[in-house]
């Protein structure tokens, strides 16, 4: 198929951050006396923070603020960002069509953190457009913040493909109708 459109997700997929935002929700949980485990964070992959916390808070009847304590995770995570690292197969990706088709950031991270991330990086240039989870309404799994990157590129969602490294973003790609491409198998076939 020809492709008229790239559409990235940022952690995990564009930069390697799922190890750093796990240490700082260990830090929070530990504060704020909550249960966490590891193997659900990495299942909610692209979710805000905000809105795990309001999960975690009704399923354990939590009396916390979900606002309050989800910026105080992004800046315990902040505080780690100057370790970030590229996902190096991915962004090879993403500069071997730079020039070539336009391409979009679609995370669920928030402006800030996104941005700086790329800046970080070294690759904000690459990329048309950044959607963040502050700028649609449907979060991951609904496919909102794919269509959106789609409609800042000015690229029918069917013409794009989506790069992703979790379920749900998997699921958010093909519900907006693109090819869909799982960076853990993009992943095990360099390490293969």
């Amino acid at each position: 198929m020809n492709f008229a459109g790239l559409v990235f997700d940022c952690d995990g997929t564009l930069a390697d951050t799922m190890p750093l935002h796990w240490q700082a929700w260990q830090v929070i949980q530990r504060r704020h006396q909550f249960h966490f485990p590891e193997d659900r964070f990495y299942s909610l992959g692209g979710v805000p923070s905000r809105e795990i916390l309001t999960m975690l808070k009704a399923e354990q009847r939590l009396e916390i603020n979900p606002i309050a304590i989800a910026l105080e995770k992004e800046e315990t995570y902040l505080a780690m960002a100057g370790q970030v690292e590229p996902v190096h197969a991915v962004v090879e990706i993403a500069r071997a069509h730079e020039g070539l088709l336009p391409m979009a950031v679609a995370s669920g991270g928030t402006r800030a953190i996104i941005h700086m991330v790329l800046e970080k990086l070294g690759i904000r240039h690459l990329f048309q457009a950044v959607v963040t989870s502050e700028d649609v309404q449907n979060q991951k799994p609904a496919p909102d913040i794919f269509l959106e990157a789609a409609r800042r590129l000015g690229v029918d969602p069917k013409r794009c493909r989506g790069y992703e490294d979790t379920d749900l973003g998997m699921q958010a790609i093909r519900a907006a109708g693109m090819d869909a491409v799982d960076v853990r198998d993009v992943l095990k076939l360099r390490k293969a």
